[in-house]
């Protein structure tokens, strides 16, 4: 996914009540952009970090530009991060059409925003024939606190461990669930961050002990975009 325009540059004074963000531009004034992510975004809003905003070309919009990437300072150096939880569907569902979900081969129907569950939708239903339609959620992940191990969440994700006993239902009832792990930066493994919310870890384990497949991808991140690239290993704490 290429930016359609170049990002403006400016520096972070501060993110506040989660999704704004001041930024200072070149030119010295001061602006509020939204910060489309509600997680804690830990290691990446320090005041005077690099950041990368796009503009919409909506003008009913209140806010004009939306924060996307930060040159954030992580264990082994920094690097840009996605920050913007709305990328990745989009990510993913590019990544299907050009054919480099590896998990979904064969597949050729990718449907967004299914219902399915106690009054949940599902990010994608995959169809194929001859397969067993397939339910796809996606997660955003940007996370690091070790050097090249991605994690997630970095809050407390209610609604994402109610996401993965749902999966684990489709399965049960005979069908195919399959969790996107999508991590908007450099990573060379992905594990789950079980002391910030062990109640999704215990529904990631369960999920995946009732058959539901994980799978984590780390992205190509820079100013002209972001794309998925290649897969990364799960860690097991087994």
């Amino acid at each position: 996914m290429r930016f359609p325009e170049a990002l403006t540059e400016g520096r972070l004074v501060q993110r506040y009540k989660r999704f704004l963000a001041d930024v200072e531009l070149a030119d010295g004034s001061l602006i509020t952009a939204h910060c489309a992510n509600p997680g804690a975004m830990l290691g990446l809003n320090a005041p005077g970090s690099r950041v990368l905003l796009s503009r919409s070309t909506n003008p009913a919009r209140k806010l004009a530009h939306s924060w996307e990437l930060v040159e954030a300072d992580l264990p082994g150096g920094p690097q840009w991060v996605g920050i913007n939880t709305s990328r990745p569907n989009a990510l993913v569902a590019e990544a299907f059409r050009e054919g480099r979900l590896a998990p979904l081969a064969g597949y050729v129907g990718f449907r967004p925003e299914v219902a399915y569950g106690k009054a949940s939708r599902v990010d994608f239903l995959a169809t194929g024939e001859g397969r067993p339609p397939c339910h796809v959620e996606v997660k955003n992940c940007h996370l690091m606190r070790r050097a090249g191990l991605a994690e997630f969440p970095d809050c407390k994700a209610a609604r994402s461990a109610r996401h993965m006993a749902e999966l684990a239902d489709v399965v049960a009832q005979g069908g195919r669930a399959l969790l996107i792990v999508v991590v908007q930066m450099r990573a060379e493994a992905f594990d789950v961050a079980r002391d910030i919310d062990p109640a999704f870890d215990k529904a990631f384990r369960a999920a995946r002990a009732a058959g539901v497949e994980a799978h984590a991808y780390v992205c190509a991140v820079g100013p002209e975009g972001v794309a998925i690239a290649e897969e990364i290993p799960i860690v097991s704490p087994d």
